[in-house]
């Protein structure tokens, strides 16, 4: 269980460096294409001629995504990792791991956004996504406590998971 305690810790920098790395990227490639939205040679010279007018609409888009990387940058600097026992129901921050009905787990950790980030932890390829609270899959985990089943919906048919531990 203990290892799991640290990967949660792990998970929580590896998740704050993902968004810093893609934050930067974002911020760069906005700078850019703001630049070639208004760069001289761009300017239209008749209504058809509409590359400074995409070069903007890339700007914003990339812009707006930057925004919602440091909103979410902010939501895991303010996390506090809370701990866990087989008793307590899952809630935002818990690490949870599922067993499947072939014997297969797989990690995953709450967070209040990033939801479908895929972390590799260590040299092994152990494996986290992060969900966030407002998705389904995390929805059916929210409440749950180890040792609890849940089905999930997976190519028309459902699939049979227990929670074999939370951290």
């Amino acid at each position: 269980m203990y290892s799991m305690l640290s990967e949660k810790k792990q998970i929580l920098r590896c998740i704050l460096e993902k968004l810093e790395e893609d934050y930067a990227l974002l911020l760069r490639a906005a700078r850019a294409s703001h630049a070639a939205a208004t760069e001289r040679e761009n300017v239209p010279d008749s209504k058809y001629e509409t590359l400074a007018l995409e070069a903007s609409y890339i700007a914003q888009g990339q812009a707006n995504r930057a925004a919602e990387i440091r909103l979410a940058l902010e939501a895991y600097r303010q996390l506090e990792l809370r701990p866990f026992s087989t008793n307590v129901p899952i809630r935002l921050t818990a690490l949870v791991e599922l067993e499947d009905e072939q014997g297969r787990r797989q990690r995953v950790f709450i967070g209040p956004a990033a939801g479908g980030l895929k972390l590799r932890l260590n040299d092994e390829g152990t494996e986290v996504t992060v969900v966030t609270p407002e998705s389904p899959f995390a929805q059916q985990l929210l409440g749950l406590r180890c040792g609890d089943n849940l089905e999930l919906p997976s190519g028309g048919r459902l699939l049979q998971y227990e929670v074999v531990a939370v951290v």
